[in-house]
């Protein structure tokens, strides 16, 4: 008997400050409605199914029913829950060839876990259609309960987007709730989410928002999770904060504390290890913050005034992480048609813009006229911008390069220096700003923004 209730206490223990195994914690996540503080990104695209006899998708294909019969010009695609359960299940149901399932493990530097995704087909993916009605209204209907067929749900007029939406009056009021499945436990589970479509109306470009958001605690303090902008409800690559927002203001996405980055609460760092959404367990490894462990673990470069003194504002100084406040990731490449070698060590002293882009990116090629103006008119003395390509064809690159007259360095992210994979980059373009000391100090600045942040930074420079 005393046996039995000291097993009851350890588990109730572990169910309300999360279970601990060395310093990694499970955190139980509770999943709500809308977006609490979180700000919404605008969601992530949908696309229309494209019946090119190429196209390495074209086996998944959802086939569905019942789009209203007074619609001319209707279209067929669908709204993907968890891409990286449909990329798996497909490529083990055969209806994706083992090439593409490759390139896409390449491409989004992932590897499967396999313990925790399932190879029998589940419903993370639901079925929409557009169309023109009889009244000339551009339509969609979604296909709600997953069954195939849109004649028992109800079409609708999609929201135009705009940057002042008010995404929570939508969560409340505009979403619709959408049934998928996921695995959860290793079962089939079916859940329900809110999503919000909008529109641009540019060649009738669409968008969709999963109103829904995790929270974990730990102790007494409340965890805030997203998952990847509110794009998807994979929990893939979780945003997590403990910020709650000032004043109704909303935490920004780039704010919030991604994969293998650090939060921090009180005087504690806690590396964000992801969400298993399998268990639906937050996991959290606590920094030891001695020497030795920081030194093993985290890769740091120890200055005369290390070890720290024990507050995070210190560590935050010796840590290499992706994230702003934190010393930059180092590393070194070759540079492109040059054959030197690059590492951020040596630009130390200096600004330093990383921009990670692709050459099949449209915003980052829209993006290089306003970088070349930028690097033109700047003293590269003080300010340097190196560019991360990956994913890329070397002939394209070079093909840019001359076009463009690409005039900053250029390093290829390959297998051997793993720049891409070490940054967590998961889309193009991403930048990031780097003080002389090493520190990220902002990321993700593009256009007019980055240019007067840099301006700002010289003038203050040449004092």
């Amino acid at each position: 008997m005393k046996t039995k209730t000291i097993f009851l206490l350890s588990i109730c223990l572990c169910t309300i400050i999360g279970c601990k195994k060395d310093n990694i914690l499970k955190l139980p996540i509770t999943y709500h409605q809308g977006f609490g503080p979180l700000q919404s990104s605008g969601g992530g695209s949908i696309t229309l199914y494209n019946d090119d006899e190429i196209n390495p998708w074209k086996k998944t294909f959802l086939e569905v029913s019942g789009i209203p019969e007074n619609w001319t010009n209707a279209k067929v695609g669908d709204i993907n829950s968890d891409i990286y359960q449909y990329v798996y299940q497909n490529y083990h149901s055969g209806h994706i060839s083992k090439q593409w399932y490759n390139d896409l493990k390449q491409m989004w530097n992932w590897e499967p876990d396999t313990l925790n995704l399932s190879k029998k087909p589940l419903k993370c993916r639901a079925a929409f259609a557009i169309g023109i009605d009889s009244l000339g209204n551009d339509m969609v209907v979604v296909d709600s309960n997953n069954n195939y067929d849109f004649s028992d749900d109800k079409p609708f007029i999609p929201i135009e987007y705009n940057s002042n939406l008010d995404w929570d009056s939508l969560a409340k009021n505009e979403a619709i709730n959408v049934t998928f499945e996921r695995q959860l436990k290793n079962a089939k589970t079916e859940f329900e989410v809110p999503i919000i479509i909008t529109t641009l109306n540019q060649d009738y470009y669409l968008y969709c928002n999963f109103a829904q958001y995790g929270t974990a605690k730990l102790e007494n303090q409340l965890i805030f999770i997203q998952s990847g902008g509110f794009n998807d409800s994979s929990y893939k690559n979780a945003g997590i904060t403990i910020d709650q927002g000032l004043n109704g203001e909303k935490v920004d996405s780039q704010n919030l504390v991604y994969n293998n980055e650090y939060l921090e609460i009180g005087n504690d760092l806690y590396k964000n290890l992801g969400v298993n959404r399998n268990k639906d367990f937050l996991l959290l490894e606590k920094v030891d913050l001695s020497k030795n462990q920081i030194d093993k673990n985290l890769g740091v470069k120890k200055g005369k005034d290390f070890p720290p003194s024990g507050k995070t504002d210190s560590t935050k100084n010796q840590i290499q992480s992706s994230q702003i406040g934190f010393k930059a990731l180092d590393f070194s490449g070759i540079q492109f048609k040059k054959q030197n070698t690059i590492s951020l060590a040596s630009l130390e002293g200096k600004y330093v813009l990383l921009d990670f882009w692709a050459t099949w990116c449209g915003p980052c090629i829209h993006e290089i006229p306003n970088l070349k103006t930028l690097y033109d008119k700047t003293d590269k003395s003080k300010f340097e911008i190196i560019g991360i390509v990956g994913d890329s064809p070397l002939s394209s690159l070079e093909q840019l390069t001359n076009k463009y007259g690409i005039n900053w360095p250029q390093i290829v992210s390959d297998n051997s220096n793993k720049i891409k994979e070490k940054y967590g980059i998961v889309a193009y373009p991403t930048t990031f700003l780097i003080n002389p000391e090493g520190k990220i100090i902002a990321k993700n600045l593009r256009g007019k923004e980055l240019e007067t942040k840099i301006d700002s930074l010289m003038n203050k420079a040449s004092r």
